[in-house]
């Protein structure tokens, strides 16, 4: 099972403009990222994946393996499609750009749930955690999901879900991590399919699986991460770097 590791990369951003290009103690945070990807040893092969010039130049010039986009994308999982659409592999995790502290642990959850999959019943694996602060809840910015009893994932939204109708039952809120394990086959469905409804009301790109009735194996995870979309997000990782 051939597996590898694509890390979408643009430059622009909408609350923080060249965000993986900044600075993280002597190294750009998307340089900072690739390395910390390949140091996992899970992958046969890791690159970033590009519109920008300058990102492209950044991992090239560092010695490691970057792909420009040849078409304007929407998404990372659309531009991660057209990167592996003639590569022969079988597996393709997506790694976000801006979260240079890779866990090993959580990638290693997702990559399993392939390999003890020989009916190639799943599409795809994501990750969720567990969330208790209600203002995190409450935030439209946090992705909540909801599993069936074997952690196929159900459905996504930026809502409170469940709705908590009756507070005496005692609901577990998950936050959904932006990390995928796809099968190659159901992302160039991704990429070949158009946008539905519901992807589009919500903005999350995880929905139009849904809607295909792609089945998302969803893996706890206690692993908060640091992803970097604002300054002070930049400013706390250099302390956790350090």
């Amino acid at each position: 099972m051939k597996t590898i590791s694509m890390i979408p990369a643009r430059y622009s951003a909408s609350r923080f403009p060249g965000k993986l290009m900044q600075d993280l103690e002597g190294k750009s945070v998307i340089l900072r990222t690739y390395e910390a990807t390949v140091k996992t040893n899970l992958f046969d092969d890791v690159f970033v994946v590009t519109d920008s010039d300058i990102i492209f130049n950044e991992i090239v010039n560092n010695g490691g393996k970057a792909i420009m986009s040849i078409k304007q994308h929407d998404c990372g999982s659309d531009r991660i499609a057209e990167a592996v659409e003639f590569m022969d592999v079988d597996i393709v995790v997506n790694v976000q750009g801006d979260e240079p502290f890779t866990e090993v642990a959580s990638l290693k959850k997702l990559i399993q749930i392939f390999k003890e999959d020989p009916e190639k019943e799943v599409d795809l694996a994501s990750l969720m955690v567990h969330i208790t602060d209600d203002d995190e809840i409450k935030n439209p910015n946090t992705v909540k999901v909801i599993t069936d009893k074997d952690n196929f994932a159900l459905y996504f939204s930026r809502s409170p879900i469940p709705y908590p109708r009756d507070k005496e039952v005692n609901v577990k809120y998950f936050k959904h991590k932006g990390v995928y394990a796809f099968r190659k086959n159901a992302l160039l469905d991704f990429y070949r399919l158009p946008m539905l409804s519901l992807e589009a009301s919500e903005k999350i790109e995880c929905i139009r699986y849904l809607e295909y009735s792609k089945k998302i194996k969803m893996v706890e995870t206690n692993v908060q991460g640091v992803e970097i979309d604002t300054p002070e997000d930049l400013e706390r990782a250099k302390k956790l770097w350090k």
